[in-house]
């Protein structure tokens, strides 16, 4: 199974993750895999241009692979903002879509203690796709971590 974690940056997707995923499930985080391919004492989330180009192909060729074994191994990916595109990929693979949000006072307060403030601009963009979307897109809502 396919199970897509969505939600915006600091909403607690990693933490989620941690909470239901088991030690044979395979996990495609890209600050996980950005922090795996960093040199000693990266931060965890602030990353140069160049090691998230090399992450977001290793990220995708992940995806591809893990597409092939949905059959007998559960696949956790983190996607933050899913495109129509890949919302009907997720659709033809059956993904269950898992939206955490535990409110937008919550994320940009976390914001603002522990990311960049650039990700305030990727939390707003998240809230405003939300309200074009129904709540029957938003599989379950998670609690404060």
């Amino acid at each position: 199974m396919l199970y897509v974690i969505t939600g915006p940056p600091g909403a607690g997707k990693s933490s989620y993750i941690q909470a239901h995923a088991k030690a044979s499930d395979i996990v495609i985080d890209l600050d996980l895999m950005a922090l795996a391919m960093a040199g000693p004492g990266a931060d965890h989330h602030d990353h140069s241009e160049v090691l998230l180009r090399v992450v977001h192909r290793a990220r995708f060729a992940a995806i591809r692979e893990a597409e092939q074994h949905l059959d007998t191994t559960d696949v956790y990916l983190i996607q933050t903002l899913p495109s129509a595109k890949q919302r009907a990929q997720f659709k033809r693979l059956k993904a269950r879509i898992v939206t955490v949000d535990p409110g937008r006072d919550i994320v940009m307060q976390r914001i603002e203690d522990m990311r960049q403030p650039g990700m305030k601009a990727v939390a707003t963009k998240w809230y405003k796709a939300q309200r074009g979307q129904s709540q029957s897109a938003m599989a379950q809502r998670s609690w404060r971590w």
